[in-house]
């Protein structure tokens, strides 16, 4: 548990809080580059760590966020003209850039020099991997990009998608550093019998209280959970966690299994999930069949502050929750998909869960040393500007989890190292190992 005002410090993203001053260190995914595709396109409303901004790609592709209130007389520039390099305010035909330049300022006279005297606020912004990243921070000398190798891929050959949540961040994040649920939430119906002897599905189901190994990185955490496998052997789920936010879920086989996600604060109460993953070819689509993920139904995004990327599914509807198939047991939470099923959990806690009413077991050692990481270099960052973790260590982020089978005497780190490092290949590798989306 925390304490009530722990939970504050860690869950507040704000301008002025310590955690979103955190934050606001690194590169944070805004957009999907999709959102905005093309020159002079419409902008976007966007809500991003508790600021209302206006993003738009200009007449030369450049992207801009800017401040939602025009610095003239605070109309928003979400009604702006997006035309010649830069987004025009309908007030008074103010104009901005990408850097919050004015360029022109018509409602003056022609000899006014005002307007180089007048700035939007302005967030630098670069894109890689289908995502918009922006820098929210202090500094000048801009920090390098993390280098996440689902994000290096070449156009074509990732996927980049978003899904908004009704709940605060850590909410989010810590549902995906908590490996104990698949048994239960996802696969809670499903018996081990019903898979191949010998395959991660089929060792995951028949033991679901895995023990834990949890390691303090350079770049944050990571952790393993193990269970028996064959004679004198674990399996071993190993997945990461990568200041401030990122998550590599051990899904698949380690060592050709690749992702990167993010758990971005909206505001206190709404977050924004964004995944790249390598597309997925014909082959891989064959193998997993019906065991792979399957992917919730989006609404149509609106141009509101929480219009962008909402399930159909949602609290009104009860997630198109299915008590028959529960009763049966064809479905153990009666909620089908492994994204929904997350998302129906992690927003049932409600905005933003009071931590000091849980009760913590084993299973949730990875998710009491995120807390503490995370609290931890907030306050060092307060009391004395020390750097967290991974702001200019690009490098460190090169990373990759996923499932393997080690004896039981092995090194669960030394015996893994080459298969957590990115930009290796692994060709000896089976993927029919995994025996289906696990």
């Amino acid at each position: 548990m925390l304490r009530t005002e722990d939970n504050e410090y860690i869950t507040r993203v704000g301008p002025g809080t310590p955690m979103g001053a955190l934050l606001r260190q690194y590169w944070v995914p805004a957009m999907l580059s999709s959102e905005l595709p093309r020159p002079d396109c419409p902008p976007v409303r966007v809500l991003l760590l508790g600021e209302k901004l206006i993003g738009f790609r200009d007449s030369g592709g450049r992207i801009g966020l800017l401040a939602n209130l025009c610095p003239h007389r605070g109309a928003s520039l979400f009604f702006g003209r997006n035309e010649g390099c830069g987004l025009r305010c309908v007030y008074h035909g103010w104009k901005f850039d990408v850097d919050g330049r004015c360029t022109d300022m018509p409602s003056e006279p022609p000899d006014s020099n005002f307007k180089d005297k007048v700035r939007a606020r302005a967030y630098p912004c670069v894109e890689r991997g289908g995502l918009v990243w922006a820098y929210l921070g202090p500094r000048e000398a801009l920090p390098p990009l993390p280098d996440l190798e689902a994000t290096q891929l070449p156009d074509g050959e990732y996927t980049a998608i978003a899904y908004q949540r009704n709940c605060n961040w850590l909410q989010g994040m810590e549902g995906d550093i908590d490996t104990a649920h698949i048994g239960f939430l996802h696969f809670g119906s499903d018996q081990a019998d019903d898979y191949l002897p010998g395959t991660f599905k089929y060792y995951a189901l028949k033991d679901r209280a895995p023990r834990y190994a949890v390691l303090d990185t350079p770049y944050g955490a990571m952790y393993g959970a193990y269970r028996p496998a064959g004679p004198g052997q674990y399996y071993w789920r190993i997945a990461q966690f990568l200041f401030p936010f990122w998550t590599m879920p051990p899904t698949g086989l380690l060592g050709g299994h690749m992702v990167g996600r993010a758990w971005v604060p909206m505001d206190d109460e709404h977050m924004m999930m964004f995944m790249v993953v390598p597309a997925v070819n014909a082959e891989q689509r064959a193998r997993l069949g019906s065991q792979g993920p399957k992917l919730p139904e989006l609404l149509p995004n609106t141009t509101g502050w929480l219009g962008r990327f909402r399930l159909a599914a949602c609290e009104d509807n009860d997630y198109l929750m299915d008590r028959d198939a529960q009763e049966q047991d064809e479905e153990y939470s009666g909620i089908t998909g492994i994204h929904l099923q997350d998302q129906a959990i992690t927003e049932s806690m409600g905005p933003i869960f009071d931590r000091s009413q849980e009760h913590l077991g084993s299973s949730d050692a990875m998710v009491i040393r995120v807390r503490r990481l995370l609290l931890k270099a907030a306050r060092a960052l307060a009391a004395d500007g020390t750097v967290p973790p991974g702001v200019d260590s690009p490098e460190a982020y090169r990373q990759r989890s996923g499932g393997v089978i080690l004896d039981a005497d092995a090194d669960w780190v030394s015996a893994t190292r080459s298969l957590r490092e990115a930009y290796v290949s692994h060709p000896e590798l089976d993927p029919a190992v995994v025996g289906g989306f696990v």
